[in-house]
């Protein structure tokens, strides 16, 4: 007997194809398509769900931080007692008495008597320089005078500040010679070098009431030993 025809492609076509396939066959293809579908859906899924995981945890270049530069350190402060100087910090001093090369020197705002003396060419043998503070600041416009005692001028006022006769002068006297003066000592004498240094000079000799450590009784006692 004659095998009926198998059926053409129709709606119910799979169903009649899938009877006459052997049993494995059919086990093997019993899948609906809608299940194949949802499957290949799912699949779908995580596939793009684990690029998206591995783009997200790829290794990225990190950009390292800007390396600032250090700041420039601070400006020193100026240095107490140092007389006002010209153009780039300098003070003008006459260097005289036993040295090697007297004379008029410029040098560094700040410098000492030391610095001076060198500038000088140094102080010759067989001085005394017992009263001489080597460590004192200098100022502008001062005399330094080395195993020489300042000789009076005419008048009877003191040449260079020197402690002469006459009147001390306040505008170019060192602290060792305002250090002679009475009621005065090594302390006094410096701070009336600073105030004349910070003041740019004393425009008055009443100005002294001002320095730290005159009353009225001291300036009593030194307004006719002093003059500008």
């Amino acid at each position: 007997m004659a095998e009926p025809p198998l059926p053409g492609p129709g709606p119910g076509w799979w169903p009649a194809v899938r009877e006459r396939l052997p049993v494995w066959v059919q086990a093997r293809c019993g899948v609906e398509p809608r299940a194949v579908a949802a499957v290949g859906m799912v699949l779908a899924l995580a596939v793009g769900f684990a690029a998206q995981q591995y783009w997200s945890g790829r290794p990225r270049p990190v950009t390292a931080p800007a390396v600032l530069a250090p700041a420039p350190p601070p400006a020193p402060p100026p240095v107490p007692g140092a007389g006002p100087g010209g153009p780039g910090g300098r003070i003008v001093v006459d260097v005289g008495g036993k040295v090697r090369d007297p004379g008029v020197r410029r040098l560094p705002g700040g410098s000492r008597v030391e610095d001076a003396l060198a500038a000088a060419g140094g102080v010759r043998p067989g001085t005394d320089t017992t009263g001489l503070n080597r460590a004192r600041l200098l100022v502008d416009g001062e005399q330094v005078l080395v195993g020489v005692t300042p000789q009076p001028a005419p008048g009877g006022v003191a040449s260079g500040g020197g402690s002469g006769s006459g009147p001390l002068s306040l505008g170019s006297a060192t602290a060792e010679q305002l250090d002679g003066l009475p009621g005065v000592g090594p302390v006094l004498a410096r701070h009336i070098v600073e105030f004349r240094a910070a003041r740019g000079g004393f425009r008055a000799v009443e100005d002294l009431r001002q320095v730290d450590g005159i009353g009225e009784r001291r300036f009593a006692e030194l307004r006719k030993l002093v003059r500008l």
